[in-house]
C-alpha cells in the first residue's frame, strides 16, 4: 500500500479506519476505531512513514534568487533599525513582504 498524504486526506474516515485496520497492531494506531479524521490522518501517516503535510513547490520564478533577495533585505532592515532610519526600515519591510507574496503566488 503506497499512499501519499493528499490521497489519504481525500479519503473518508471509514476508509482511513479500514486502512488502519489492515496495517495491524501498531502503537500509533491504538484506538483508531474511535478517532476522528483530524486525529486518524496523522496516526495513519505515522504508521505508514509518510510526512503528515502537503508538499508545495514554487513554479514560474527562481526561488533561490528571491530567497537571496529576502536575506539581503533582512540585512538592510536590521541596519536601518540600528541606525534609526524609519523610512529605510519600513521600505525594506514592504520589499520583504512583496517578495514573500510573490513566492506564495507561485506556489502550487
Amino acid at each position: 500500500m503506497a499512499f501519499t498524504y493528499e490521497e489519504l486526506q481525500s479519503k473518508t474516515v471509514a476508509q482511513l479506519r479500514d486502512i488502519a485496520e489492515n496495517l495491524g497492531d501498531l502503537d500509533a494506531l491504538h484506538g483508531y476505531s474511535t478517532m476522528h479524521k483530524e486525529q486518524l490522518l496523522p496516526a495513519v501517516c505515522t504508521a505508514l512513514g509518510i510526512e503528515a503535510h502537503a508538499h508545495h513547490e514554487v513554479v514560474g520564478v527562481d526561488k533561490r534568487k528571491i530567497k537571496a533577495q529576502i536575506r539581503r533585505l533582512k540585512g538592510e532592515r536590521d541596519a536601518a533599525l540600528a541606525a534609526g532610519d524609519r523610512t529605510a526600515y519600513r521600505r525594506s519591510l514592504r520589499a520583504i513582504h512583496r517578495c514573500k507574496g510573490e513566492l506564495r503566488r507561485h506556489t502550487v
